[in-house]
């Protein structure tokens, strides 16, 4: 790693700082997600746009993450990351100044540019802004700063419409402030791949994988996969059942619900990090179906407690799986490949996302949201069950 740096930091101070900007970006791709509704009631849409409107948003990460995924290898980390930042702001922009559904998919547009240039160069920045020593420390603040900003979203933006004045504004700009800071937290930051050439040479190609990392990565985006479809259920599911058929309105208490699920994707995080990737992703699955099948029991039987119990149970094995996949990846990746390796890990990833939501979004007007929600349950307890399996005939190799 030290190979591809300006220098090691002598402090933690650094890597930490970075994981920081790297919250502020990803909190605010889910800020929207309690409002939804309000959008709803203000505009007059159908579930079916909420899921045109998402659909936009993961298209785009996944399309960038192909695109230009890997250039931050050449560019540098830095500016990558400040273009980010940028599109963060943008996004933002676009639901201050709502004006009807095309200005929003518009600004999931560019929260999903946002979110793909983030993804995989802010893990890379973090792991090698890392003093020596702390590389396992730094995976844990690289997964949980994208999953905690990714829980942060809708926590911030539930308890401000719930209990602050004009609550499609007061979110977008608290999360211009936080871009604005970030941002000269950045500038602050020393680059971290040495020899970094001008934008210039950016080219678009898509990111590849060297031959160190292709025994890891099947593996690892089968666990990615499986745990970024349980978000992809629970965050189409989740809101909506909560007030359709709880009567749950508080959108606070949505907000908390949904960053419920982050949090313990949090905590499986750092049991990954004593566990180690070999052991992790499988048990990860295990947890995973534990939490699919709550989560279906909580649809079928319209019960809140089961609902957070899944969300609590369900994130936990998503962090399990998560780690333990990046982890793999980013040390059996060269320095000069680490964030394509890593972006392409999250190419699967977000695939596995964004199924779930659309698929959930298009069976809900036929059928209704609850059966749509419990037909990709199984569907998706189905692929946990073949990651598990899949991971225990062939682990990844060594402890990782």
């Amino acid at each position: 790693m030290s190979d591809r740096q300006s220098g090691r930091p002598t402090s933690a101070k650094a890597y930490l700082a970075a994981s920081g900007v790297f919250a502020v970006c990803m909190a605010g791709t889910t800020l929207p997600t309690p409002l939804y509704s309000l959008y709803q009631e203000e505009l007059g849409f159908s579930e079916l746009v909420v899921t045109v409107v998402f659909a936009v948003y993961a298209f785009a990460v996944i399309g960038v993450l192909l695109a230009v995924g890997n250039v931050s290898d050449t560019v540098g980390r830095r500016p990558v990351l400040l273009a980010g930042l940028g599109f963060a702001a943008l996004s933002a922009f676009c639901f201050l100044f709502e004006g009807g559904v095309p200005l929003l998919c518009l600004g999931r547009l560019m929260s999903g540019l946002s979110a793909g240039l983030f993804t995989g160069t802010a893990t890379a920045y973090v792991l090698e802004l890392a003093p020596a020593g702390r590389e396992g420390r730094a995976a844990f603040a690289a997964t949980a700063a994208n999953m905690g900003g990714l829980g942060l979203g809708p926590l911030l933006s539930g308890i401000l419409a719930e209990y602050a004045p004009d609550p499609l504004v007061l979110p977008f700009v608290v999360h211009l402030v936080m871009v604005a800071v970030a941002a000269g937290v950045l500038l602050a930051l020393p680059e971290s791949v040495a020899g970094a050439k001008g934008l210039s040479a950016a080219r678009v190609k898509a990111p590849s994988l060297p031959p160190e990392v292709r025994g890891v990565f099947v593996p690892a985006g089968v666990a990615s996969f499986a745990g970024f479809a349980l978000l992809g259920v629970f965050t189409a599911v989740s809101p909506a059942f909560l007030a359709q058929t709880l009567d749950v309105h508080n959108r606070a208490l949505i907000g908390l619900i949904v960053f419920a699920t982050f949090l313990a994707s949090t905590g499986g995080q750092l049991a990954a990090g004593s566990l180690g990737a070999r052991r992790a992703l499988p048990l990860g699955c295990a947890v995973l179906l534990v939490g699919l099948v709550l989560l279906g029991g909580a649809l079928l039987a319209e019960l809140l407690a089961l609902l957070v119990l899944s969300a609590l149970v369900g994130g936990s094995g998503q962090g399990l799986a998560l780690r333990g996949s990046v982890g793999a990846v980013a040390a059996a990746a060269p320095a000069e490949h680490r964030a394509g390796s890593i972006s392409s890990l999250f190419v699967v990833a977000y695939t596995g996302i964004s199924i779930p939501v659309i698929g959930v979004g298009v069976l809900s007007e036929p059928v209704g949201l609850e059966d749509a929600g419990v037909v990709f349950i199984v569907c998706m307890a189905l692929l946990t069950v073949f990651a598990g399996l899949y991971l225990l005939r062939r682990p990844v190799p060594g402890r990782q």
